[in-house]
């Protein structure tokens, strides 16, 4: 009977120490997450660049209409 009520003590010790030790360790294994690569302001400033570059396209088609009336676009 003492036999088997020292190994069972024994056996709960390290299960014991097996039930702290093992979600440190898992726990410790976990990266954070990376920080997101971008924010949506470059999206902005393309979409923002795109639209000046429609305006000044428009500006170079407009202009030559309004300065002679002689002028044929098409």
């Amino acid at each position: 009977m003492a036999v088997s009520r020292v190994s069972f003590v024994a056996i709960s010790i390290v299960a014991l120490i097996f039930g702290i030790v093992l979600p440190a360790v898992q726990a410790l294994g976990h990266a954070p997450a990376p920080a997101p690569t971008s924010d949506g302001t470059s999206i902005d400033q393309g979409i923002a660049y795109l639209l000046m570059l429609v305006a000044l396209v428009l500006t170079y088609l407009i202009h030559p209409m309004d300065a002679s009336s002689s002028y044929k676009l098409f």
